[in-house]
């Protein structure tokens, strides 16, 4: 039996509200679409965790056993600043006018910053990252299938999405529950384009190019440039075909993009674009959404070198991906720095217990069967809950179970020739191949203080598995000695033991 069959991957679908199991339209092979970065700007801690969670999907599909084609686009026109009323100026271009250069010197800049980010932060490229502006021919092509279809409009120069002709088949909103008031009350008729509009809820599928308009390219309607929805569209259906199994995106692009993406797909194909709505929720800078619009964002370089005022010091790249595995990707992430503190903690945990498991030699004398059961149930929940709509927080929970068994193993707490070879094997390969190849952590090189810290975690195992054992003597002996090295251990809720330098 298969790891998928014998996991099954169950996943939240945004569509209706409910977790589902997964099942592809083709066995043994996925079609994912994400919607990327629009390069204006530094990538921020925002991106970070969109990125990661697709990531780790991507990633574990991959090692239950799926053939994933995984496309994530890339936004370098038809942004405009108003995302509801679709008005204002678009964003890359806005960039290029402010700093005098080409939009696509812009687009270059941010797009290389993005990749080395994403490489920094082990992020895997995807299968395909196409751009909004090189599609323009297959955005035409599909906005002429919506026009005939009857569910578009030209408008002196510029094509809308008819909303009214597509509600007497379709219905709008399920994704995000929004209604038409909601979008109609974010929109203005005397803003820029409104009266060109039958009615101020239709989005634009081409926009007509003012002669100043830096960006625009010919169509059958004249000069211009695409609508943001519509670019999503085009490069899925072309890369994926309709429907596909998965799409993602951060919660904030429900309404209008991925709203206005199912009205496209239906408008113009007849079906839904997706059968599987994934998104990721949002991280959180004292309550409010960090977002390079609201400035409130805090980019990965300043992460890096600790330069934010925010921060009280520089956090490598490890510590940034398992900041923002911590939590399941559909909950909301707020910004601290204890919180990053503990997160580099509990990541040179991980690390160091990967190490001692190398160093580790079995030989399989009488095998303890409770012992036995014991981690391979373990070993079976990291599947188990990475499987449960891909919960990385408690399948860390789970690798640090298997960590604290490592340590006794290897400080001979705990005979190691009592496991069989065969959950020996099992062990070094699953604790190996969820931290490295799902979680996407790698070892990052150690100072003399990492080196410390590495040690002290070390005990905390050792001192976890002995109150575990009800070893109340042990326990308190190494927290007693510790303290008196200037090292403070701190219980905390959920079996988690932090330390502080006194």
């Amino acid at each position: 039996m298969t790891l998928k069959e014998r996991f099954p991957i169950k996943v939240f679908n945004t569509l209706n509200r409910e977790k589902a199991l997964f099942t592809p339209i083709n066995p043994d092979h996925v079609g994912m679409y994400v919607c990327g970065p629009t390069v204006y700007g530094d990538p921020h801690l925002g991106h970070a965790r969109g990125s990661i969670t697709f990531d780790i999907v991507f990633r574990y599909l991959q090692y239950v056993g799926y053939k994933v084609r995984y496309v994530r686009n890339i936004t370098d026109v038809g942004h405009l600043e108003d995302e509801v009323a679709g008005t204002g100026e678009d964003k890359v271009a806005k960039k290029a006018r402010l700093e005098k250069i080409e939009p696509m010197e812009v687009v270059q800049h941010y797009t290389v910053r993005y990749r080395h980010a994403m490489e920094a932060l082990n992020v895997l490229s995807p299968s395909i990252e196409p751009t909004a502006s090189g599609h323009i021919i297959e955005q035409i092509e599909v906005i002429q299938k919506i026009l005939d279809n009857g569910y578009a409009y030209i408008s002196e120069g510029s094509v809308y999405f008819d909303m009214e002709a597509y509600l007497k088949k379709y219905s709008y909103g399920q994704l995000s529950g929004k209604v038409l008031d909601d979008l109609q009350s974010n929109t203005r008729s005397e803003l820029e384009g409104q009266t060109e509009k039958k009615a101020s809820h239709d989005f634009a599928l081409w926009k007509k190019a003012k002669p100043e308009h830096i960006m625009q390219w010919d169509s059958p309607w004249g000069k211009g440039f695409p609508g943001w929805h519509l670019e999503c569209t085009a490069m899925s259906s072309k890369y994926l075909g309709l429907p596909f199994d998965i799409h993602g995106g951060g919660m904030d692009l429900q309404f209008p993009h991925h709203e206005g993406e199912i009205a496209q797909s239906f408008s113009a194909f007849g079906c839904a674009p997706v059968n599987y709505w994934l998104h990721n929720n949002m991280l959180t800078l004292d309550g409010q959404k960090m977002a390079k619009s609201k400035g409130n964002f805090i980019n990965l370089e300043q992460m890096l070198d600790g330069s934010h005022e925010l921060l009280e010091q520089a956090y490598s790249p490890m510590t940034i991906r398992f900041f923002m595995l911590q939590a399941h990707y559909g909950s909301v992430m707020d910004f601290s720095n204890t919180a990053l503190q503990a997160a580099e903690k509990g990541y040179k945990r991980l690390m160091n217990a990967l190490d001692l498991l190398e160093k580790l030699e079995h030989a399989e004398k009488i095998v303890n069967d409770q012992l036995d059961k014991e981690i391979n149930q373990i070993i079976d929940s990291c599947f188990e809950f990475m499987s449960d709509d891909f919960n990385t927080a408690r399948t860390i929970a789970s690798l640090f179970d298997l960590s604290s068994k490592i340590n006794s193993f290897y400080n001979k707490q705990i005979d190691l020739s009592t496991i069989s070879s065969q959950t020996f094997d099992r062990l070094k390969d699953v604790f190996n191949g969820m931290i490295v190849s799902v979680l996407g952590l790698k070892k990052e090189e150690e100072g003399d203080s990492d080196k410390l810290d590495s040690l002290i975690n070390m005990l905390i195992d050792i001192r976890l598995d002995a109150r575990a054992n009800k070893d109340f003597a042990m326990s308190d002996k190494i927290r007693d000695e510790l303290k008196e090295k200037g090292v403070v251990l701190k219980d905390e809720k959920g079996g988690v033991t932090t330390y502080t330098l006194d």
